[in-house]
C-alpha cells in the first residue's frame, strides 16, 4: 500500500482539526472566539456535513457568518448544562426559562433593541406562553436575567453595541443597545419542540438515533460521554458494539484523533490533547481534588475481587454498591486530612452535605459513579418503540447485576472505570537497583 502524500495527511489534518472544534463548540461564528478556525470548517464544509450525517447522524449547517452542529441528546441524565463563566454554578430551571424565553423573542426582534424593551417583551412571551416568572425587581432573580443573556451574547445571538446586559442586575436597573442576530437565534435550539408535548418527552424525541438505530446511538455515546459502561447500551446495542469495536477504534481514531481504551466493562475514547471535554479530573479548586481523592479510597476500599470477562471465566463486575454512611465518612477524614491544612475552600468545609452532593455531582457527570437504580440495559430511558433485543437470538454479554444491585433505588454505585484513578505505591528497595544507579529512591505510580 502506497503512503499517503504529504497533501493527503495535511489534508486530513484539517477536517479532524474543523470536526474537533465543531465537536467541542457546535456554534462557531465568524467573528467569535474561535473565528481563526471557521474559515477551514467553511473549506471543508461539504466534507464535515457528509461525515457527520454518516458517523452520528447530526445536521450541520455552514452559513457565511457561522457553523451550527445539530448534536442530538442521548437521553435521561446525560445533558450537557450550562454554567456562570464566573462561579461555575449550573444554571438553574429558572435560568433556562429565560434563556428560552428571551430566543422566542429575539427570532423576530429588530436588528437593534434596548435592554430595556428585552426584558418588557420578555415578559410579555412569558404571559402569552402561561408561565409564571417572579419579580425582575429582586436581585436574585436580575442577576439569574443577567446569567441567560450573557449567555445569548457569548453565543452570538447579542452585541452589547454599548453598554452591557449585566446592567439588568443593577440596583435602579441599567440600560443598554444591543444588536441582535435573528439568524442564529434560529439555530440556537436543536431539539424536536413541535413534536414534544413536554420536558421529559423532548429529551426522549432528541435521544432517539432515528434510521442509524444502535450504530449511530452507541457512536454518540462514546464520543459525547467520558466512558461507556457496557450496561448504559441495549442487548443490540452491546452486540453491534462487540462485533465492530476494533473497527470503530480506528475510525475514531482517524476522524477525531481519539485514542479508544477496550476493557471488559466498557469503552472510553481518550483524548490525548485534552480538549474535547468539559470536565477535568484530576483537575483544579476544592471540588475536584476532593473527588480525586475521595475516588482513590472508594476503589482502596471496594475493589472486587475476580473481576474480569466472563468469556475467559471472570465475574463482571460493572459497579459495586457503597455501603451505607461511608461517602460521609470518607470526605469527613479528608477534611480533617487535607481540607483544614490546605487552601480548601471555607464555605466547602463549612457546609459538608452540599460538598458531598457537589463532589457526586462531578463524579457522576464523569461517569465514575451513579446513583443506584435501573439502567438503560434494563430499559430505562429508551426512546418509545426502540429496537432493544438481538432479534435472531445471538448470545450477548449478560450484564444483569452486574452493579451488584437489582435496581433498587437510593444508594450509590462505585463504577468501574474509577479504578483509572486509583494510586498503587511500589517502592523499589536497593537491592533491585543497579550500582550504576545514583538516584534517590521514588516510589513509581
Amino acid at each position: 500500500m502506497p503512503l499517503p502524500s504529504t497533501h493527503d495527511v495535511a489534508l486530513a489534518a484539517e477536517r479532524r482539526t474543523a470536526a474537533r472544534l465543531l465537536l467541542a463548540h457546535p456554534l462557531v461564528t465568524s467573528s467569535g472566539p474561535h473565528s481563526d478556525a471557521f474559515p477551514l470548517i467553511r473549506r471543508h464544509a461539504d466534507w464535515l456535513a457528509q461525515r457527520f450525517q454518516q458517523v452520528f447522524g447530526y445536521r450541520l449547517l455552514v452559513e457565511a457568518s457561522y457553523a451550527r452542529l445539530f448534536k442530538a441528546g442521548l437521553g435521561t441524565g446525560s445533558g450537557h448544562r450550562l454554567e456562570r463563566p464566573s462561579t461555575g454554578t449550573p444554571f438553574s430551571p429558572r435560568t433556562y426559562a429565560y434563556l428560552a424565553l428571551a430566543l422566542s423573542v429575539l427570532v423576530t426582534a429588530p436588528e437593534q433593541l434596548l435592554l430595556s424593551q428585552l426584558v418588557a417583551d420578555l415578559r410579555a412571551a412569558a404571559v402569552d406562553a402561561g408561565i409564571e416568572i417572579a419579580d425582575t425587581g429582586r436581585q436574585a432573580e436580575r442577576r439569574t436575567l443577567a446569567a441567560a443573556l450573557r449567555q445569548l451574547v457569548d453565543w452570538g445571538v447579542l452585541t452589547e453595541t454599548d453598554g452591557q446586559v449585566a446592567a439588568v442586575a443593577e440596583e435602579r436597573g441599567g440600560e443598554a443597545l444591543l444588536t441582535v442576530d435573528r439568524e442564529i437565534a434560529r439555530v440556537v435550539v436543536a431539539g424536536p419542540l413541535a413534536q414534544s408535548r413536554d420536558g421529559a418527552d423532548l429529551v426522549r424525541r432528541a435521544a432517539d438515533p432515528g434510521f442509524g438505530g444502535p450504530r449511530t446511538y452507541v457512536r454518540r455515546r462514546l464520543v459525547e460521554t467520558p466512558v461507556v459502561h457496557l450496561d448504559d447500551l441495549t442487548d443490540t446495542e452491546r452486540e453491534w458494539l462487540r462485533t465492530r469495536q476494533r473497527r470503530e477504534a480506528q475510525a475514531f481514531s482517524e476522524l477525531l484523533g481519539l485514542e479508544a481504551e477496550i476493557r471488559a466493562e466498557g469503552i472510553a475514547l481518550v483524548d490525548t490533547e485534552g480538549e474535547l471535554t468539559d470536565l477535568h479530573l484530576p483537575g483544579t479548586g476544592t471540588v475536584a481534588q476532593a473527588a480525586l481523592l475521595l475516588l482513590e479510597r472508594l476503589v482502596d476500599r471496594l475493589r472486587p475481587e475476580e473481576a474480569g470477562h466472563p468469556a475467559v471465566g471472570g465475574r463482571l463486575v460493572i459497579g459495586v454498591p457503597v455501603p451505607d454512611g461511608l461517602l460521609p465518612e470518607l470526605l469527613d477524614d479528608l477534611i480533617e486530612e487535607y481540607g483544614r491544612r490546605g487552601s480548601w475552600q471555607r464555605g466547602h468545609l463549612q457546609d459538608r452535605d452540599g460538598f458531598l452532593a457537589a463532589v457526586l455531582d462531578l463524579l457522576v457527570r464523569m461517569r465514575l459513579m451513579a446513583p443506584a437504580g435501573p439502567v438503560r440495559a434494563e430499559g430505562h430511558g429508551l426512546p418509545e418503540g426502540y429496537e432493544q433485543s438481538v432479534a435472531d437470538g445471538r448470545s450477548v454479554t449478560d450484564v444483569s447485576q452486574a452493579r451488584g444491585q437489582g435496581g433498587s433505588d437510593g444508594g450509590w454505585i462505585l463504577l468501574a472505570a474509577a479504578a483509572r484513578y486509583a494510586t498503587t505505591v511500589a517502592v523499589k528497595h536497593r537491592t533491585d537497583r543497579s550500582p550504576a544507579d545514583d538516584d534517590p529512591e521514588e516510589p513509581s505510580r
